[in-house]
């Protein structure tokens, strides 16, 4: 067609920047972030995060630069989703419960010029930069260490500042000036933001998330969540966790309040509740077993009915039931950091009405399992021979790979074209699950691919025995791995962990799960107990087969 131009009338790239522009001036004067006694509005929140995009290009900050944070779900960290990407560079979010080795790795990957650190964490971050028998890191670095900032609370002791003499967020925010001009992607497809996967299939990727993705996953959970016009967030969802789902530029876009808390705790979320009125929160279920198993004197009630957006394992039907009867609506969430978070999303609903009692309560799991709305910003969804590429027949039978594809998606990982290329073969991205199709369309996950449990012909999923073990009154934990064995060349072996002052035996556990399971093929064959195998971010690794052939 003739007579079409674009241009800067017509085009600006996306990104979630403008979020935080236009909430300082829709939603000026209203709250923008509660921490403690701080308070902060929205017309604040944006002139902090000028004055501190300042700051770091006074620092030398510029494109393609990396800065890095790590800290836990403070306004500072809030704050930097935004001035980071103001002075043109790009985020790094990092899990506090990373050790030194792990968090070594990471930094050699990074190379940061930059690293905001909680006043807790310094000495271990100080350690790791100055290492001086750390040849790659010092080469990684050149000429000088990456510049640490300590991001104080007022609550916690200052030592750790006055020793290491490191200066402090406030101080570097004010060298800044507050009509600093923002600096815009020149592409929209340039990177926001790098967060590492859990490590939990084998080591962590460095997964770089485009201005434009951040931007378009952000629109879509406010449909996807129905967040309302003043959502009240609770702030439950690690940040460093995929930008805390990108949540953090969510809630410019519609002037809600950002609820910040240090720690995480059923009395805290309760409190916050009936301090804030909170209307949404999320994480992982572990969440959920947090609030069901508080003592009656924290369970305060809800002023209203508050969301709580859950993705990981699915949680036993008990467990949810339990938690909804204090006034809570669950939505269930698949995903990954390569989709931003939560991709596919399923309401969960009491099923009385589908006659289930409790001896069939995995059943009931299979179904609310099965994963049918996807975002609204993904394109499409499908199972497919991983081989061929072709849709499997939708008969809840045949298995097949989960593949995504989308505006959603993550840029690719960082410095490892191969595994891009990969990852994105064929067209899709490929997520490395597997689940079935059922005639309805909706989608049933089976598992990792790598942690399905192959016997004879049939391939056995591990999602649906840990749900039985779950259920289990005795079970705080469990995990499902493959064994090897001579005659069928696996069966399952689960781990469990008991909660607390419980104590039980292999027979007890292997005969709830026969009473519960189809085939008898399916009941684990051993049960391992004590703590679960995990990675060094704390990811339940439920590869380690090494360790199941050891059990007894």
């Amino acid at each position: 067609m003739e007579g079409l131009l674009q241009g800067p009338a017509n085009y600006v790239p996306l990104t979630p920047i403008s979020f935080l522009e236009r909430a300082a001036f829709v939603y000026s004067d209203k709250v923008s972030i509660v921490f403690g006694n701080t308070r902060y509005t929205w017309r604040q929140t944006h002139e902090r995060c000028l004055k501190l995009a300042s700051a770091l290009t006074r620092l030398k900050i510029s494109r393609g630069d990396i800065v890095a944070v790590m800290a836990p779900n403070v306004p500072a960290l809030y704050e930097l989703h935004f001035a980071v990407p103001m002075a043109g560079a790009t985020l790094c979010a990092l899990n506090v419960s990373l050790d030194e080795h792990a968090l070594t790795i990471i930094l050699h990957r990074l190379r940061p010029k930059i690293i905001f650190v909680d006043s807790e964490l310094v000495h271990l971050v100080s350690k790791v930069i100055h290492n001086k028998n750390d040849k790659q890191l010092q080469e990684n670095h050149h000429d000088h260490n990456p510049l640490l900032v300590a991001i104080h609370d007022v609550s916690l002791d200052r030592q750790t500042q006055r020793v290491l003499e490191v200066p402090e967020y406030e101080q570097t925010l004010a060298m800044g000036e507050s009509d600093f001009q923002a600096i815009s992607p020149a592409d929209e497809c340039d990177p926001i933001s790098v967060n590492f996967t859990s490590g939990s299939t084998g080591t962590p990727k460095a997964v770089a998330y485009s201005h434009r993705a951040a931007y378009l996953n952000s629109l879509g959970l406010l449909l996807r969540y129905d967040m309302g016009k003043s959502p009240v967030f609770l702030w439950t969802v690690d940040m460093f966790r995929c930008n805390g789902w990108c949540f953090t530029w969510a809630m410019a876009a519609l002037g809600g309040v950002n609820v910040c808390i240090r720690n995480v705790s059923a009395k805290i979320i309760f409190d916050s509740i009936q301090l804030y009125k909170v209307t949404h929160l999320c994480g992982k279920p572990t969440i959920l077993n947090m609030i069901a198993d508080s003592p009656p004197v924290d369970q305060k009630p809800l002023p209203s009915v508050v969301d709580v957006i859950i993705a990981g394992a699915f949680p036993t039907n008990p467990l949810l039931k339990r938690v909804q009867e204090l006034g809570f609506n669950i939505v269930y969430g698949y995903g990954m950091t390569e989709a931003l978070g939560p991709a596919l999303i399923r309401p969960w609903r009491s099923s009385q009405h589908h006659h289930h009692d409790d001896d069939n309560d995995h059943d009931d799991h299979n179904l609310k399992c099965r994963e049918g709305l996807h975002n609204i910003t993904l394109e499409a969804v499908d199972v497919k021979d991983p081989t061929t590429m072709r849709s499997v027949p939708r008969d809840g039978e045949t298995i097949g790979e989960v593949m995504l594809r989308g505006n959603t998606l993550m840029a690719g990982y960082l410095d490892n074209l191969v595994a891009t290329q990969k990852a994105f073969s064929g067209g899709w991205f490929r997520t490395g699950d597997v689940g079935v199709r059922h005639a309805d369309g909706c989608i049933e996950m089976k598992d990792r691919a790598r942690d399905v449990i192959v016997l004879g012909k049939e391939v056995i999923s591990t999602l649906d025995k840990e749900a039985v073990l779950l259920s289990h009154p005795k079970v705080a934990e469990a995990a499902v791995v493959a064994r090897n064995d001579v005659i069928a060349g696996q069966v399952p072996c689960a781990f469990v962990k008991l909660k607390e002052g419980r104590s039980s035996d292999p027979e007890e556990i292997i005969e709830f799960c026969a009473g519960r399971l189809q085939k008898a093929a399916m009941v684990p064959k051993t049960v391992c107990f004590g703590e679960l195998p995990v990675n060094r971010e704390g990811a339940e690794v439920c590869t380690e087969r090494e360790r199941a052939d050891a059990c007894p």
